[in-house]
């Protein structure tokens, strides 16, 4: 076994960075190939880490003598993936060789494709959006008038920002409905003709890489563990509200979209009345000016927000209950009114659970979908093209 085989064998710090592998004390003479794709793993995962960092603090870190963690660099940066930083100035003798993440070598693109418009946004490597683009949609469109919507919008957020469209790695695009492991729309009620369009066969032709689709509930419930209210958190129910109210489930960090992509999807039982509430709050004006007048002491708004909270947490409770979260983040549209819409649905989940969950609004909002679609083609990049 080469010396960095024994050393990565034996290290506890590396073990993070090469989870998952398989264990280095079985490498034999063949397996030159193997023992070079896990040095490039961890060297990479490191660094990325890190953000910048020299040969001596990488090779603290993975494990691996400078040597093979020069060779890794060197390779990397033939590949585009990494970039050697100028040496710092005034430094008495022979400056450290400094390496840095290239987060512009490639690109991802994250959407939503709901009932009344499209968001589209344009990531880094790093996830750290660089572009974002909008369009309204009608409610009654036809299947093919939103996909050629959200064809235009994706492409426009690429083109807009200056990026090459070749540039982008993969697209993952969120929207409601049920949404199996193949990017296909198994069912959707919400939104005319959506039942059985290939969501993500379509999506991957708009940019020409890879695309990735997923309900947007889930999605939001992702990027609010990514870089939300729930981060520090482990089992969460998301509710989203706006144009349709859905829920998004995680159980111990990770999304649990259950066997055909349906857990969450408890709106759709009408004795739990989500639909018809969402309805009843905009039947005489629109949400945002129910929800003003329900802060300024409109006391018919006010009962109306009541119902409509009493309603929402029939749902979540019922998801409490089975889940039994740290925390129920209420995000999309509606979550924008604050403690109006807050505290009422506080105070009806605590009459309604055993043992009520911590209720918080999203970080984002109604931009929560696109940036959980950013992290899911994020997850795809790093496992299927970075391998890390």
């Amino acid at each position: 076994m080469s010396a960095d085989a024994r050393i990565l064998a034996g290290s506890g710090q590396e073990g993070h960075y090469a989870k998952g592998s398989r264990k280095l004390t079985e490498l034999g003479p063949g397996d030159a190939s193997l023992l070079r794709k896990v040095n490039t793993k961890v060297t990479l995962r490191a660094l990325r880490h890190e953000g910048a960092a020299t040969l001596t603090r990488l090779g603290r870190i993975t494990g691996l003598s400078r040597q093979t963690v020069e060779a890794v660099l060197d390779e990397l940066a033939e590949r585009g993936y990494v970039r050697e930083l100028p040496p710092d100035e005034g430094v008495m003798g022979r400056p450290a060789r400094r390496f840095a993440f290239r987060a512009d070598a490639g690109y991802v693109v994250g959407m939503e494709i709901g009932g009344d418009g499209i968001v589209a946004a344009l990531a880094d490597l790093n996830g750290e959006v660089i572009a974002w683009r909008r369009a309204e949609v009608s409610g009654d469109a036809t299947a093919h008038e939103r996909l050629e919507a959200a064809r235009r919008t994706s492409q426009a957020c690429v083109d807009g920002a200056g990026v090459a469209r070749r540039q982008v790695w993969a697209v993952a695009a969120g929207t409601p409905g049920i949404v199996d492991r193949t990017g296909r729309v198994s069912l959707a009620i919400t939104l005319p003709g959506w039942t059985g369009v290939d969501l993500a066969g379509l999506a991957g032709r708009w940019l020409g890489g890879t695309a990735l689709a997923a309900n947007d509930a889930n999605l939001a419930a992702l990027a609010e563990h990514w870089r939300g209210s729930a981060r520090h958190a482990s089992d969460v129910v998301y509710v989203l509200t706006g144009h349709r109210t859905g829920a998004g489930i995680l159980i111990g960090g990770r999304l649990h979209p259950g066997r055909t992509g349906a857990a969450g999807e408890i709106g759709t039982l009408r004795q739990v009345g989500w639909e018809d509430a969402a309805r009843e709050l905009v039947k005489e004006s629109s949400a945002a000016e129910v929800f003003e007048a329900a802060l300024n002491g409109d006391r018919e708004a006010a009962r109306r927000v009541d119902h409509y909270a009493e309603r929402l947490a029939i749902g979540a409770s019922a998801l409490a209950l089975a889940v039994d979260p740290e925390l129920l983040v209420l995000g999309g549209g509606h979550s924008r009114a604050g403690d109006v819409l807050l505290e009422p649905l506080r105070r009806h989940l605590a009459e309604l659970c055993v043992s009520a969950p911590e209720v918080v609004a999203s970080t984002f909002g109604d931009e929560g979908v696109a940036l959980g679609a950013v992290r899911l083609a994020l997850d795809h990049v790093e496992r299927e093209i970075l391998g890390i």
